[in-house]
């Protein structure tokens, strides 16, 4: 298969989607003629022109309203936000009208959008614009939320996120863009709700999800050369999540580590651990960790802002505590 950027496996989505299905349009600051602030949309505007691809201006909640609005009347928007800091101005837009819409008409309007951009810690952004705000989103009903990790997932689940009749946020990572992974030409779909075995083991299971994953895949390499064989569950999607994957996982293994960027308190990360707890408690022998981002403003000190974060050494004493070491 070809190997590919994350960035151009996202692009390819909107592509075919767009290509496929002229309801299909994306809007956003830059998405047009400066072909996307990370380069995402790049070529879209030329392909399909300015009714389809629309630069807005600098105002979330107006042009994230707009494509609300465009939703009801039978299009499908893609809204990019330059970045989920940014979606904060349009919080009100997406949980009182896209969540609740299909709810409050009892069915006689769809919302079929999706909501993009980078989402989490990046590099040298401060407190203000390095932030993971997807609790925010999973804990609205009426959304659906995704945080692929590879440029295989990332293409699959954007598919079905644009087909998808639900409003979908879709979260990306500033610094995932330049990954690379083998993505088919061919057209495939990911279902939403549905977690991946990133890497099989016997010791304990480790959960994450979106960037976090190259920390846990690196601590996993690490630990086996200790003996220790971890399995990794990448979650893919938040809300709905995969339940049965992820007991299955830990009836097999026993043990249960979890790691998010985000802050700890009222996080996915303590969510899943309350169910792995609850629904797995005859299995485990040891309790859940947890393994997040500190419960601080991110610092815009470089070594600092490194130390606020999941890290190999981290995930590795997290593992190493549930199983006594």
């Amino acid at each position: 298969m070809p190997i590919i950027t994350y960035r151009e496996a996202l692009r390819s989505a909107m592509d075919g989607e767009m290509a496929r299905d002229e309801n299909v349009i994306l809007l956003g600051e830059e998405v047009g003629q400066y072909d996307g602030a990370y380069k995402v949309s790049q070529g879209l505007l030329d392909k399909y022109g300015p009714k389809r691809v629309i630069d807005t201006p600098i105002t979330e909640e107006g042009f994230t309203g707009v494509g609300i609005g465009a939703a009801m009347a039978g299009l499908r928007p893609i809204v990019e936000w330059m970045t989920f800091n940014f979606s904060i101005m349009a919080l009100d837009q997406v949980i009182n009208n896209a969540a609740k819409m299909r709810y409050m008409s009892g069915g006689q309007f769809k919302v079929p959008i999706v909501f993009r951009g980078p989402n989490g810690p990046a590099e040298y952004l401060a407190a203000q614009h390095s932030q993971a705000l997807q609790t925010l989103f999973v804990h609205i009903p009426g959304l659906k939320v995704v945080a692929p990790a590879t440029p295989y997932d990332a293409k699959g689940l954007l598919k079905s996120a644009i087909r998808d009749d639900n409003p979908v946020v879709f979260l990306e990572g500033e610094l995932m863009y330049a990954w690379q992974g083998e993505v088919p030409e061919e057209e495939y779909l990911i279902p939403i709700g549905k977690a991946d075995i990133k890497r099989e083991g016997s010791d304990v299971t480790i959960i994450t999800y979106s960037k976090p994953l190259r920390v846990v895949e690196q601590a996993a390499q690490e630990l086996e050369k200790q003996g220790i064989q971890a399995e990794i569950v990448d979650l893919r999607s938040l809300r709905p999540l995969d339940e049965e994957t992820i007991y299955n996982s830990v009836k097999k293994t026993n043990r249960c580590v979890i790691v998010d960027e985000s802050w700890p308190m009222v996080s996915v990360a303590s969510h899943v651990g309350w169910m792995v707890s609850r629904y797995c408690f005859d299995y485990l022998d040891a309790p859940v960790e947890l393994v997040t981002s500190e419960d601080v403003p991110m610092p815009y000190n470089h070594k600092l802002e490194l130390a606020a974060q999941p890290s190999v050494e981290k995930v590795i004493n997290g593992v190493k505590k549930v199983l006594y070491i």
